[in-house]
């Protein structure tokens, strides 16, 4: 099966699986109890559409955790196509203290340890903290930290962020890519052109 091919079923399979959870969650939402729509009436929005906004809420919640998953997946998958002896999801143990006990690679290829990442909105300042432990225990542990995220952030104080984490990978020796450098990055390193896969889905 060629390499597209592979990737279309791994969408076809989210895309099932997210349809089918909407449609759970919305049999669900029929025996919900509704009582705070009373609030929603104070502040000017009808019954009905309070109805739609709590929907969509819920709809807008899995479509996020899908849409990250799936392009996850597929970035590791042509990793691991392009290197057969790429190893997935490895733990190393926090050497610098106790919390977490251990910190995650989602793909390491020889010495270069990836972070995938869909899209990060994270405006919180302790990402940075967290994210400095992660680079630094992989650092020590003789691996290139090297982070990937296909969506850069709209909003100011998110991008803020992106910045301090793109300085923090730079200065301890690693690698940051983001947006359309992202995408070229992975089509460099696995001769697949994911981005052009996504386009030719377009409706």
């Amino acid at each position: 099966m060629a390499n597209d091919e592979k990737l279309l079923k791994i969408i076809s399979h989210y895309r099932d699986e997210l349809h089918k959870k909407i449609k759970e969650r919305e049999k669900e939402m029929q025996k919900d109890n509704n009582e705070h729509y009373l609030i929603y009436n104070a502040l000017g929005f009808t019954s009905k559409e309070g109805y739609q906004i709590d929907y969509q809420q819920n709809v807008g919640r899995f479509l996020y955790k899908y849409a990250g998953s799936l392009l996850e997946e597929l970035a590791i998958k042509c990793m691991k196509d392009a290197y057969p002896n790429a190893e997935i999801k490895v733990k190393l143990p926090n050497t610098i203290d106790r919390s977490p006990k251990t910190v995650e690679i989602d793909c390491l290829i020889g010495n270069k340890a990836y972070e995938i990442k869909w899209k990060d909105a994270t405006t919180d300042g302790d990402h940075i903290k967290k994210e400095h432990k992660r680079v630094q225990i992989i650092k020590e542990a003789g691996y290139i930290p090297i982070r990937i995220m296909f969506f850069y952030p709209n909003r100011d104080q998110a991008i803020k962020i992106q910045e301090k984490l793109r300085k923090l990978y730079k200065d301890i020796g690693g690698e940051y890519y983001s947006g359309e450098d992202a995408w070229k990055y992975l089509k460099k390193e696995t001769g697949i052109d994911l981005k052009k896969l996504f386009e030719k889905l377009k409706e």
